[in-house]
């Protein structure tokens, strides 16, 4: 804890020390823009959580689908998994940004009759969507890490192959990618922020906002301090979860 502590110190004393520190301590770090700006940005960031709790369960639920579908060995289920390994493929493969804009812009650009034109609508519907493709591989890698033995002796009990998924597989494999799973939806909440580039007032386009009328970067720092806010808990959280899962591990193994 003390080198930490000196450590912090001797980087604020270099930095303090160089030249374009006033200038910059101005600029970003203005204790009267601070204060104007933090209630405003407050309000936005209420968007980028609303986004945040509608995309999750969605993407969970889409995500475990996926994953299920492309784990089915029946030659009649053939279709399905092609086109579940398309959807991985393809949304794991274009950078979420790039998504927003295609929805964002591009659905509504159709002028389809009863589709939603709203660019918070949309541009959740591509966090949705290119997010659910990557959870769907943490819950396949989850599926996957299931020992063979336990599918066989549900069989073995009589039960189908929905039995044994529903009942055996799927709840040890969930319980095998809590870590990472939180891990994702931590960069979830980040990721709201691109919704700003379709034009929401969320707290990145507040910040810009609020940037772009003083000339003055303060505005953008409590946006990040209200992110780091927000994700340091959830990462403890994961953290912890993970040592949890961890020591029950080693006490099985030891048992």
């Amino acid at each position: 804890m003390a080198s930490l502590v000196v450590f912090v110190v001797v980087i604020a004393v270099l930095v303090g020390s160089t030249p374009g520190w006033p200038v910059v301590r101005e600029t970003f770090f203005n204790a009267q823009q601070f204060g104007d700006s933090l209630p405003g940005l407050l309000e936005a960031f209420w968007l980028n959580v609303r986004i945040f709790l509608v995309a999750e369960p969605i993407i969970l639920v889409l995500s475990l689908g996926i994953a299920i579908v492309r784990t089915l060995r029946a030659p009649v289920l053939l279709p399905l998994r092609l086109v579940a390994t398309i959807y991985v493929d393809v949304f794991r493969g274009v950078p979420t940004i790039l998504v927003i804009f295609l929805l964002g812009f591009g659905v509504p650009a159709l002028r389809l009759q009863g589709v939603p034109n709203s660019p918070v609508f949309w541009g959740t519907a591509a966090l949705i969507l290119s997010y659910s493709a990557y959870v769907a591989e943490v819950f396949r890698a989850g599926i996957g890490s299931v020992h063979p033995s336990q599918r066989m002796a549900a069989r073995s009990l009589g039960l189908s192959t929905w039995q044994t998924n529903r009942y055996v597989v799927i709840p040890q494999a969930i319980r095998n990618v809590v870590p990472p799973l939180l891990n994702d939806f931590i960069s979830l909440q980040k990721d709201t922020a691109l919704v700003a580039v379709l034009g929401p007032v969320e707290i990145l386009r507040q910040a810009q906002i609020d940037a772009s009328s003083t000339f003055n970067y303060t505005p953008y720092v409590v946006a990040a301090l209200i992110f780091i806010a927000l994700t340091i808990p959830m990462t403890r959280f994961a953290d912890w979860v993970q040592s949890r899962m961890a020591r029950r591990q080693r006490a099985g193994g030891t048992a």
